[in-house]
């Protein structure tokens, strides 16, 4: 079978969302549309992908596995479309990638001075495997922050930065001026793998734990209901500049000389 990306999208929407109603608002589409077109995507795959109650939308075992396969499907037919156009495009592109509350827009003005030929995108990294996209072939160049998997990358240490504790604000310790690592301990913590900041950030509003987060995060991110405490004893995280191994000279290998002196200046 073709497996269709337009229903693996929205089978991603409902997986996320937990529920049909919500993941229809999300993609812009009647929730019937939605609901036949999963149908379909069930009976074409010959398994079913969803436990439904009148309460709940649950992922089944094949689910599971084909969420756990999706941004691997997304980024590689990402990747593809993009490494084509520029094969049939005349110049040079450079996809600078930046972890949330990272900024990269001074790099990219004193890159574009030096090189006004190289036309210059952005692109967001996931908060999940963001060194992905470095990868894959959607970004050239990333700015990222520790830890991440720096295999078969080449990375330019830039600098570090301080991680805070994010608590909902009714939290008794959220009147702290400060905290020790110790005045966390029992206290639950959101790991589970969430689709996005916000909704990391939404489970601790609601008072389902707390998390250690940079402080750049929680700066781009702050909103009503959450805290953040620096924590004193909490060691620094390692911000760096990463591109893939073998990428001679060129952009990228200009870029990261141009951005390492910006971004690692004092103030940057």
């Amino acid at each position: 079978m073709d497996l269709d990306l337009r229903k693996l999208r929205y089978f991603v929407a409902v997986a996320e969302h937990r529920h049909f109603g919500r993941a229809a608002a999300a993609l812009f589409i009647a929730q019937p549309v939605l609901s036949r077109q999963i149908r379909a995507f069930e009976k074409e795959l010959g398994c079913p992908l969803f436990t439904r109650t009148t309460r709940s939308v649950e992922l089944t075992a094949a689910g599971h596995r084909l969420y756990e396969e999706a941004p691997g499907i997304t980024a590689a037919v990402a990747g593809t479309v993009r490494r084509v156009r520029e094969a049939g495009s005349p110049g040079r592109r450079l996809v600078v990638g930046f972890s949330a509350g990272l900024h990269v827009a001074e790099a990219i003005r004193a890159f574009t001075a030096c090189h006004p030929d190289v036309v210059v995108d952005v692109l967001p990294l996931p908060w999940v495997e963001r060194d992905g996209p470095l990868r894959d072939g959607r970004a050239h160049v990333g700015f990222l922050r520790r830890p991440f998997d720096d295999s078969g990358l080449h990375t330019v240490p830039v600098g570090h930065e301080t991680k805070v504790a994010c608590l909902p604000a009714g939290h008794p310790l959220a009147g702290r001026r400060a905290l020790v690592l110790a005045d966390l301990d029992g206290e639950p913590v959101v790991t589970r793998r969430t689709a996005s900041l916000e909704e990391k950030f939404e489970l601790i509003a609601s008072g389902q734990g707390v998390a250690l987060v940079p402080l750049s995060v929680m700066r781009a991110y702050a909103r009503p209901g959450l805290v953040h405490l620096p924590v004193s004893d909490h060691p620094p995280v390692g911000t760096c500049l990463a591109a893939p191994e073998g990428h001679g000279p060129g952009p990228v290998a200009d870029f990261l000389e141009i951005a390492a002196e910006v971004l690692g200046a004092p103030g940057s």
